[in-house]
């Protein structure tokens, strides 16, 4: 049962991997960063963390206990790293976001990236955006006053070859940014929830680790 968590998302990960390709990859710098990707590495660590506890628990094994406090204690600390930089370099992310982003319209379209593709026209539909700045983005793209057809305010073929006023105006960058914000309550309480689990499995591998230690003292 220790195990079940990293089995769930390495699932998922790589569920999206067969059926959705690189769905929601958007960075042409990173074109491994995709949601498939993110959830098998993730899943995997899960997992190998997870069987280490749960031998190291059962057999009460000091050097399964102490290494499975070491990894949890890097990947806190990582976070803790993480999370920090974000928030000290959150203007110089922006940038370098969008610069990235605007790299990666080039790529819509063309062969080998559907996934990119896919993850574009989604956004943009559901969004009701267009561009990541701007809806002109797209005219470096194609050389010429077009946009794609997820753009337009109401969908049809090649509607994306009629005037800017049959399209979305708002930039996406900003959009999703925007409703990322409006949804911080909800990723802070997952990040509070996920710290607190980690700080908890740190506490009983350590505690676990002591009684195991007293134990063979005491039996010594």
């Amino acid at each position: 049962m220790c195990d079940l968590g990293g089995c769930g998302i390495l699932g998922v990960g790589i569920w999206l991997a067969v059926t959705q390709g690189n769905f929601a990859t958007l960075s042409s710098s990173f074109p491994s960063l995709s949601a498939a990707n993110l959830l098998i590495v993730t899943g995997t660590f899960v997992m190998i963390i997870g069987f280490v506890g749960c031998i190291g628990a059962i057999k009460e094994n000091k050097c399964l206990l102490l290494s499975f406090f070491i990894m949890l204690l890097i990947i806190f600390l990582l976070e803790l790293t993480v999370v920090i930089l974000f928030f000290v370099y959150t203007d110089k992310i922006d940038k370098y976001a969008q610069r990235d982003l605007k790299k990666g319209l080039h790529l819509y379209g063309t062969d080998g990236n559907i996934g990119l593709t896919n993850a574009w026209s989604i956004i943009q539909t559901d969004f009701r955006c267009c561009g990541v700045s701007n809806y002109t983005d797209w005219f470096e793209v194609y050389n010429t006053t077009r946009v794609p057809d997820s753009c337009c305010l109401e969908f049809s073929e090649n509607c994306g070859l009629h005037s800017p006023g049959t399209w979305w105006k708002a930039p996406c960058y900003e959009t999703v940014k925007i409703w990322l914000q409006e949804n911080l309550l909800a990723v802070g309480i997952f990040g509070l929830c996920t710290a607190l689990v980690q700080i908890l499995g740190l506490t009983f591998a350590m505690t676990m680790y002591c009684q195991v230690v007293k134990a063979d003292t005491y039996c010594a």
